[in-house]
């Protein structure tokens, strides 16, 4: 049997262990966001099979984000029982099956229950990459780790509406629900062969399930209530209360997790400023590259009339270009200011975003990639940089907690941004049922907004 602790790895790979581990997180990591944006481009064609408009369907993006934002916060607890090792290769594995399940779906419901499922597991996968480069890389080099870490991972929302385009056109929306499945399957084999063992483990403890219950449910009901106000008339009263129904969730959350002796966040690290205000980033991080990557393949489709080919292919550069940012951007993690790094991608995105919504409709192809390729640099220069910022500080004992919630954090502002947008776009003019390109209009001028603003808390970091 191979000896996978860390003295066996080295032993059978040498210096190279650590970069075969990030590409074995990394695979999960891919999977993830591939499944979390390959479904956006076929969004169109299962709103018109199942006879569905954008109130419900937004919820095969928003579920999937709000379950993985969920349960993102178990695996601390995961990480401190099982590993590293055992805990991915799991998670990889029931995702394998759910995708699989998802592909055959007969109705909108079980479609929906799917992507929450996918979700689900994504949660527990997130936060490994982060996770296991700042233990096993040394402090100078977790920036440049995170760098190509983040490079890889990048490459599943650059190809992932490319495949989903062509999956749609070629073939069938049901494909895009079974593409990340063969990409888990090789990663359970890596995850096997290549992770460590881990060195030690604390003494066990009990797993804060009150806790993660309280949280989802406040999750579900706050988005089921902003789902609501889509179609409020009749609804005003249910709306009041599910917004009731959501604080006193979040308030008896809160009041667990600062009485429970392993609370699933960790309150200690919300008294450092450096942590805090790098959550916050990570909040407008989230709502930038979930909520873009949701609007625009909708309104390049919706409102301009590309296929879904053409979205796809609109997005590819972006993500390439994202891919080559991301280890010079890791890179300078290393040497610079983080505030400096994270408030040049900030405006960079919110840029994009108001030319996104100062569009028309004979704007030629070209311009609108390259709007894109200026977001995705945006969003190059904030994750590393977040990343190393609210780490770096953190005690070897406190990366795990620090990296689920850091990655919470990014997820929460993805559930709500994605809400958010397709609340406003549902809001907006319509024709035919279908919106028009001044409700995307509002949509972008929604999450230039909500970027801009993240500035604030973000120049307040020290380096």
């Amino acid at each position: 049997m191979a000896d996978n602790s860390v003295e066996g790895l080295k032993a059978r790979y040498g210096d190279r262990w650590r970069w075969l581990a990030v590409a074995t997180v990394m695979i999960g990591t891919m999977a993830t966001v591939l499944s979390a944006t390959v479904v956006n481009v076929a969004l169109h064609d299962i709103m018109v099979e199942f006879g569905i408009r954008q109130g419900q369907v937004h919820w095969l993006a928003t579920g999937f984000i709000a379950a993985m934002t969920t349960t993102m916060l178990a695996s601390s607890w995961l990480l401190d029982h099982f590993g590293v090792r055992k805990t991915l290769a799991v998670a990889m594995f029931i995702f394998t099956l759910i995708s699989l399940a998802g592909g055959f779906a007969e109705t909108p419901g079980q479609l929906i229950a799917a992507r929450i499922g996918q979700g689900a597991m994504a949660g527990l996968m997130q936060p490994m990459g982060m996770y296991l480069v700042f233990r096993i890389f040394p402090r100078h080099r977790r920036g440049q780790a995170m760098g190509i870490y983040g490079m890889g991972v990048i490459l599943a929302p650059a190809l992932g509406p490319v495949l989903g385009g062509f999956l749609v056109d070629q073939l069938d929306w049901r494909y895009v629900m079974f593409a990340p499945a063969p990409v888990t399957l090789v990663g359970v084999l890596m995850a096997w062969r290549f992770l460590p063992l881990p060195v030690s483990r604390p003494a066990p403890y009990r797993f804060d399930l009150p806790g993660l219950i309280l949280l989802g449910f406040a999750i579900a009901v706050s988005l089921d209530a902003l789902n609501r106000l889509q179609q409020a008339a009749g609804q005003k009263s249910w709306i009041f209360a599910e917004g009731i129904l959501a604080l006193g969730g979040l308030l008896l959350f809160v009041l667990r997790e600062r009485r429970t002796a392993h609370p699933l966040v960790n309150m200690a690290l919300l008294r450092k400023p450096v942590f805090v205000f790098a959550c916050l980033g990570a909040m407008a991080l989230g709502l930038a590259l979930f909520g873009s990557t949701y609007l625009i393949p909708l309104f390049v489709q919706t409102a301009l009339g590309f296929s879904a080919t053409e979205a796809g292919l609109l997005m590819l550069p972006a993500g390439i270009v994202l891919g080559m940012t991301f280890p010079l951007a890791g890179r300078l993690a290393d040497r610079h200011s983080t505030r400096v790094l994270v408030v040049f991608g900030i405006a960079a995105f919110a840029l994009s975003a108001v030319l996104f919504a100062l569009s028309d409709l004979k704007l030629a192809f070209g311009w609108l990639v390259l709007w894109t390729v200026l977001g995705r640099i945006g969003i190059g220069f904030m994750l590393p940089a977040l990343s190393t910022g609210a780490l770096n500080p953190l005690e070897p004992q406190e990366l795990g907690a620090g990296s689920s919630t850091l990655n919470f954090m990014r997820q929460l502002g993805g559930a709500f941004g994605v809400n958010l947008v397709a609340l406003t776009i549902e809001f907006g003019e319509h024709s035919s049922g279908l919106p028009t390109i001044n409700a995307f209009h509002s949509a972008w001028w929604l999450v230039a907004a909500f970027v801009a603003v993240a500035a604030i808390p973000v120049w307040k970091m020290r380096a």
